[in-house]
């Protein structure tokens, strides 16, 4: 997994795995979701961050596992 964020394009992308992207949808504005062959979720960008989380939280990453 890999989580880029891209000050420069004020967006976000989190990427589940490296397959091939073959299709990507806009879910919702701003919201793209990347799928691979078989239909599967790869990628997901959040584009217009900056509207979405204020800067100082992007400081910080928390990661869980249950």
């Amino acid at each position: 997994m890999r989580l880029k964020v891209d000050k420069a394009n004020d967006a976000l992308y989190f990427r589940l795995d490296e397959a091939s992207i073959v299709e990507s949808e806009e879910v919702q504005p701003g919201i793209i979701l990347d799928f691979n062959a078989e239909g599967k979720v790869v990628g997901v960008e959040m584009l217009n961050l900056s509207d979405r989380i204020l800067p100082e939280q992007l400081k910080v990453l928390q990661y869980e596992t249950v």
